[in-house]
């Protein structure tokens, strides 16, 4: 991953971590109404499948590149 994708892929990760904790935030807060409260927690199912597959996406360029200072044996 290039380091412009790799700070993009962070940022969004963060992005997709902060809106979880607002909506936990709200979710403990029980100032939501039953409908509301029901609808975060749909919302949050899909923000945390979001992070999920962002996650596997780092895990699986993650595998196609070297470790660092891995040099290839000639």
């Amino acid at each position: 991953m290039r380091d412009n994708e790799a700070m993009s892929a962070a940022d969004n990760l963060d992005e997709l971590i902060d809106r979880l904790e607002r909506a936990a935030a709200q979710l403990r807060s029980g100032e939501l109404s039953a409908d509301a409260a029901a609808t975060l927690v749909e919302d949050c199912a899909a923000l945390a499948g979001e992070a999920s597959a962002e996650l596997e996406h780092r895990a699986r360029v993650g595998a196609e590149e070297p470790a660092p200072a891995q040099d290839t044996l000639l």
